[in-house]
């Protein structure tokens, strides 16, 4: 019965949101098998001793998401939950789906991948945004309304010739969060750069992922598009 009410009320909150219907994009099979069952399987074990509360912020996606270890610390105001898993992709958040979102009913869902898709996996922008409206789909078919904040991918030393496709890949995003009262764009992309356009020095020796100094210039971006709301809310939270 308690299914079944949590049912309606999705599909009641689906209903209530105007929305743009999701564009219908062909998806393209990955070149490889997806990475992360160890990374997903560890979440799972760690949820069977202690499950995170359902209405949480839940972050989720690659490993600069992974490597926030100052979250919790960085969002006092929220309860957040840490799904970051491996290098992964926009595919993989998707294919583990079931298993990093679904499962914690988040009140809010803040999404970072794209960049692995493009230098790993060698992607096209026009396959990535395919992928990240599928993991749309499968929120809004799973979750309803509830808001997912996609954060722009990031400008990093290592990667940074590939700046002109997250460019391209930035802006589908944000013309599609245009349009949609259940997603909005964070564009963290002018805070990592200096004047002159190159990055900031705010990464570790990898000169991939973050120093707390990188970190420390997202969390005031994304807590206040956080704090800024969606129409869109989530069912039951």
């Amino acid at each position: 019965m308690k299914r079944l009410l949590f049912s309606l009320a999705t599909l009641a909150a689906s209903a209530c949101a105007t929305q743009t219907p999701l564009p219908d994009l062909a998806l393209t099979p990955p070149a490889t098998a997806p990475r992360f069952d160890d990374a997903v399987a560890a979440f799972e074990a760690a949820d069977r001793q202690t499950l995170p509360p359902a209405c949480a912020t839940l972050f989720v996606g690659a490993s600069s998401i992974r490597f926030w270890k100052s979250l919790k610390e960085d969002f006092p105001d929220r309860t957040v939950i840490n799904r970051g898993f491996g290098g992964s992709t926009v595919w993989e958040v998707d294919h583990y789906f079931d298993r990093v979102v679904r499962p914690y009913h988040p009140k809010e869902i803040v999404f970072y991948a794209g960049e692995n898709d493009l230098w790993i996996d060698k992607r096209t922008p026009d396959q990535i945004y395919a992928d990240f409206v599928q993991f749309m789909r499968l929120k809004e078919k799973a979750l309803g309304a509830t808001p997912v904040w996609y954060i722009s991918a990031k400008p990093s030393k290592q990667r940074f010739e590939q700046l002109s496709l997250q460019r391209s890949l930035n802006a589908k995003v944000k013309a599609l969060a245009d349009q949609r009262d259940d997603l909005a764009y964070i564009d963290i992309v002018p805070a990592m750069l200096k004047p002159d356009g190159t990055p900031k020095d705010i990464f570790v020796a990898d000169n991939l992922h973050m120093t707390p100094d990188g970190y420390a210039l997202w969390t005031p971006i994304v807590d206040a598009a956080l704090d800024a709301g969606q129409s869109a809310k989530a069912p039951r939270c």
